[in-house]
């Protein structure tokens, strides 16, 4: 009888040389109908599993500890692409090894070396295409045309031929069906199955992001019917073994124009002087069960993306806005920790309990930090909670204060601003988006929260899914030096880096004319904050141990935290080594994916808005800004509206002069009349093209 294990060793036995399915039937002595059909089944099945491969000749290899199975990602310069397994992984292949693999391509890599500090290899075969879809400008050549796609992760131009036009016209945004893909000598085809409009029109900008970045929308079937089942109201056989802080002045404080809240706060001050700081967060773990179709869905969208002018959300409409939206005056069910926190800001004791609570008040960050500041509206409007949020504020000094100390990074603004839409969807407005007192507060709260919970489950040793921060790479901090130095400012880089440090500098540059430049380059001077099971602890933060808790309606990994303070914290359950080991493993693959998620949906977001920023910008073509060069390169200068946080660039060849470039010291010299440009200039720009599909502002220099 032939079996999977038979079958596995044999391949993966030494003196097995790769055969195609026949040779396999006579090596193997299979000669009936049925033990053929057996083997067809079995060698499906391991495909699957991972455990082989079948390569360009049908013939069956074993997949060995030399190969790499993974999602392949191009970077936007095109030079080299990383593969990232399903554990977090990370492989770098040199784009003449990928073969004709596209972004999003399932691969599997041979290991063949290293590239920096991490392995390098070859795309040896393709699993899967990950792409079904693409969207890009459509360009006719004679009786065909071409499919130019907007991301420019994707390295190939679509052949479309006249069949599959489906009305296009030239320079309209479409949608296209991907019919084939690349082979060595010929172009993938694409078939337009959407024509979007033109690139101007502000309609296509978000089925632009949208199609570019394979999000789903709508949820299936199955999901909203189980979400239909859901109760609107908690029932009174839900509220057993629960905490009862119904009666407790507990608020929610967000933004005007949130929708969904899944945090809210109490805090007191006790006799002996310490603080009592409640940490209320929705439990979607009640409502959204394991292995469940709503918990499958939550996890392949891994987060909710927050566009400027729309949300899509992780969870359907009922919970996200409904029984898990922690509203005024409703009953609602939470996972609360209560800390008491001393006058240093330590937590010398807490409780994690399943709750119950019923929100006091919605509060606004703008009502309150108007408050703070004594106007008369918000006084008459809140004024009967002024304690309390006194207190509040009291308490976030506290905690900022025990964080600086402790040399966590404070001071990044990020340089964020706010898109104003008309009701067509046109960028009318950009303005810089300031945080307040009470936006402080909120965060300091929820910091504090997040490393309570995750110092709890790093102190048992206990399965656990940690939000991490490496220190930065020694080469981008090097980068930064070069930078600063670039414009005047003299940083010292230390042989051990530390978060202090960085703070340090941000003080020191606090009043810079180049701030938001300096605070952009600083933050990607470091590496991306992921998820993981292995904590290596927060650098940013200055955190040894740091999670998220405080989202699970908007994040994937939040509500796993949940599962596991439920599981561990509630019945003390105690755990095998091998059981362990497949918590562990399972929770690494859950933080690898949501990682992966994450910066999706990030770049989501940066998309959107870089297209309304360029979408504003070309409605002031011809008109002349201030701007500050942050960047000199070999073909010109990168310069910022610094107001409005949009940058472009002035090309060399539209300079007055014969421009030459000293690497060295970041300037551009004119050869004639010895003009240089460097960092950090002031400059009068004025704009002269704004391109949706290249997403590139052109400015030129104005002596207006």
């Amino acid at each position: 009888m032939i079996t999977k294990k038979k079958v596995l060793n044999f391949i993966n036995s030494k003196n097995y040389k790769p055969m195609i399915q026949k040779e396999l039937y006579k090596s193997l002595g299979l000669k009936t109908k049925k033990e053929k059909k057996e083997l067809r089944k079995i060698l499906t099945e391991l495909i699957k599993e991972e455990k082989i491969y079948k390569d360009g000749k049908g013939r069956y290899r074993p997949i060995t500890k030399n190969h790499i199975v993974g999602t392949i990602e191009f970077t936007r310069n095109g030079t080299i692409a990383f593969v990232w397994t399903s554990s977090g992984e990370e492989i770098a292949v040199p784009v003449e090894k990928a073969g004709n693999a596209i972004h999003k391509d399932k691969v599997i890599v041979e290991i063949e070396g290293k590239w920096y500090d991490i392995p390098e290899g070859r795309v040896i075969k393709i699993i899967e295409h990950g792409l079904k879809k693409i969207v890009g400008t459509f360009q006719p050549v004679r009786k065909a045309a071409f499919l130019i796609p907007d991301d420019p992760k994707i390295q190939y131009d679509f052949y479309v031929p006249i069949e599959f036009f489906n009305n296009a016209k030239p320079g309209q945004k479409v949608v296209g069906k991907i019919i084939k893909y690349p082979t060595p000598t010929k172009n993938p085809v694409a078939k337009v199955v959407e024509v979007l409009g033109y690139a101007d029109d502000p309609a296509t900008d978000f089925p632009t992001v949208i199609v570019k970045h394979d999000i789903n929308l709508s949820f299936p079937d199955d999901v909203m019917k189980e979400a239909a089942n859901i109760p609107e109201k908690v029932l009174p056989k839900e509220l057993k073994k629960r905490k009862d802080f119904r009666d407790e002045l507990i608020v929610t404080i967000d933004g005007s124009d949130a929708k969904d809240f899944d945090d809210a706060v109490s805090v007191k001050k006790l006799k002996n002087g310490n603080y009592l700081l409640g940490v209320h967060i929705a439990d979607v773990s009640h409502y959204v069960k394991e292995g469940s179709a709503l918990d499958k869905e939550a996890f392949f969208r891994g987060t909710s993306i927050y566009l400027i002018d729309r949300v899509i959300p992780m969870l359907p409409f009922k919970l996200s806005h409904g029984i898990c939206s922690l509203v005024q005056g409703e009953d609602r069910l939470v996972m609360s920790l209560i800390m008491e926190i001393n006058k240093e800001g330590k937590v010398i004791n807490y409780e994690v309990t399943p709750g119950i609570i019923r929100s006091k008040r919605r509060l606004v960050y703008d009502d309150v930090n108007d408050l703070f500041e004594g106007k008369k509206e918000a006084i008459e409007k809140i004024g009967d909670l002024k304690d309390t949020l006194l207190l509040m504020k009291e308490l976030k000094n506290i905690l900022r204060n025990a964080r600086k100390k402790r040399g966590a990074i404070l001071d990044i603004e990020g340089g964020e601003v706010k898109i104003i839409l008309d009701e067509k969807g046109h960028a009318i407005d950009i303005i810089p988006r300031k945080r307040g007192e009470t936006e402080t507060i909120i965060e300091e709260f929820m910091i504090k929260a997040n490393e309570t919970i995750a110092e709890i489950f790093h102190k048992y040793n206990l399965p656990f899914v940690y939000r991490i921060h490496e220190k930065p790479e020694p080469d981008t901090i090097i980068q930064l030096k070069n930078y600063l130095s670039a414009i005047g400012i003299d940083f010292k880089v230390p042989q051990k880096i530390t978060s202090r440090i960085l703070q340090e500098l941000l003080e020191k540059t606090s009043n810079h004319p180049l701030r938001d430049s300096i605070e952009k380059l600083l933050v990607r001077s470091m590496k991306r904050a992921v998820y993981s099971s292995t904590n290596i602890g927060h650098f940013g933060l200055a955190s040894y141990a740091y999670t998220h808790f405080t989202s699970p309606i908007r994040r994937y990994p939040d509500l796993i935290v949940h599962r596991l303070i439920k599981k561990f914290l509630s019945k003390k359950d105690k755990l095998s080594k091998k059981q362990k080991k497949l918590l562990n493993d399972k929770l690494a693959k859950i933080a690898a994916y949501s990682s992966k998620r994450e910066r999706v949906a990030d770049e989501a977001e940066w998309d959107y808005v870089a297209l309304k920023k360029i979408d504003y910008i070309s409605n002031h073509i011809g008109e002349t800004f201030d701007v500050v060069i942050t960047s000199v390169t070999k073909f010109g200068l990168f310069v910022e509206i610094i107001e409005k946080n949009i940058s472009g660039l002035i090309h060399i060849s539209t300079l007055d002069d014969y421009y030459l470039y000293d690497e060295e010291k970041s300037i551009l010299v004119g050869k004639r009349n010895g003009k240089i440009y460097k960092i950090g200039d002031k400059l009068k720009a004025k704009v002269v093209n704004a391109n949706k599909t290249r997403m590139q502002i052109d400015f030129e220099i104005s002596e207006a």
